[in-house]
């Protein structure tokens, strides 16, 4: 990985009432050229107004902006369209249980120089991306190990100074460096049932975080035009209006724990996408989302189905059973 010289400082300032559609009169800083790890630009994203000015105080202020909300959202790539239309560079990190401390702070290689293997020190993530201007950003940070939240911690101070112990070196941040972070639960761990393997964060370490802000899903007529931007060949809008109508139940449900899973923005892109490869709805609901789902759950998910399009999905089952057999 190499750094970015002539993109060390932000040399346009843009608006935010003309770049994000936003009733505002901030202005934000912005790099005139895209280089390296600046994300794709996506025409047919939509920007929660709210989240959105969060997430710009975080690139124009240095702020510590942590999203919070449901799975599929779209929290990391709220973050990743605003970056791309800033032109800032921007990185990904998911605290998985396979992330380790040594991932994120660096160790000792073994390589060859002039023909001799010699051990070298190789930076991690962390010293790697602090010392450029980049926008780090900790997807499901409540499901990281406490060995990287310790590690984590030492950037939310507010000199935000980072120590490599092992090479008795202390990393000063870039200017232009920015920290996100994007969880489900705050750091309330796994209390509901929802989402196995996050943990609990202690009080000190949420509140480091200087903002906070909730991603809820889109209204429905929000989430209809998205898809419809996404799969222009899907020309039904009274059935759309069923599918996300129908996603929005799934939604309900996964809250109040009477289903193990729900449909995301994404998922009704699929199911779209799916009707038109097999000219049937249900069918493609069935490929895109039912069989995702608990057995025991099946009839709940009928249930949905049939408040939404007025139609049994038992009965679609046996049409396609026989269909098949035939």
């Amino acid at each position: 990985m190499q750094s970015t010289t002539s993109f060390d400082e932000p040399s346009v300032s843009l608006s935010v009432r003309d770049v994000f559609g936003i009733d505002s009169n901030m202005q934000v800083n912005a790099f005139s050229d895209k280089v390296d790890y600046v994300p794709e630009i996506d025409p047919a994203y939509r920007f929660n107004p709210e989240v959105t000015l969060a997430i710009l105080a975080g690139f124009t202020h240095n702020r510590r902006v942590m999203l919070q909300g449901l799975h599929g959202t779209g929290k990391s790539t709220h973050i990743e369209q605003i970056a791309a239309r800033l032109n800032w560079q921007c990185m990904r990190v998911n605290l998985d249980g396979h992330i380790s401390r040594l991932d994120l702070v660096g160790k000792d290689t073994i390589v060859i120089r002039d023909g001799l293997q010699i051990t070298e020190f190789q930076e991690g993530i962390v010293p790697w991306s602090i010392q450029r201007p980049m926008a780090l950003i900790f997807d499901e940070y409540d499901a990281g190990r406490a060995d990287v939240m310790f590690v984590i911690q030492r950037l939310l101070e507010r000199d935000g100074k980072f120590a490599l112990i092992d090479q008795n070196r202390v990393i000063t941040p870039h200017p232009l460096f920015r920290l996100f972070a994007t969880a489900n639960t705050v750091g309330l761990g796994n209390s509901t049932g929802l989402y196995h393997g996050t943990q609990l964060l202690n009080h000190g370490q949420i509140d480091r975080w200087n903002i906070v802000a909730t991603l809820n899903y889109l209204p429905e007529k929000e989430e209809m035009a998205i898809v419809q931007s996404r799969v222009p060949l899907f020309q039904d809008a009274k059935l759309l209006q069923s599918m996300v109508a129908m996603a929005t139940l799934t939604r309900e449900g996964f809250v109040v724990g009477d289903l193990s899973t729900l449909m995301s923005p994404r998922t009704v892109i699929s199911w779209a996408e799916n009707s038109l490869i097999f000219n049937d709805h249900i069918l493609a609901f069935r490929l895109s989302f039912l069989n995702k789902c608990e057995e025991d759950e099946h009839p709940i998910v009928a249930e949905y189905f049939q408040r939404c399009f007025n139609q049994e999905l038992d009965a679609s089952y046996l049409h396609l059973h026989e269909s098949s057999v035939v």
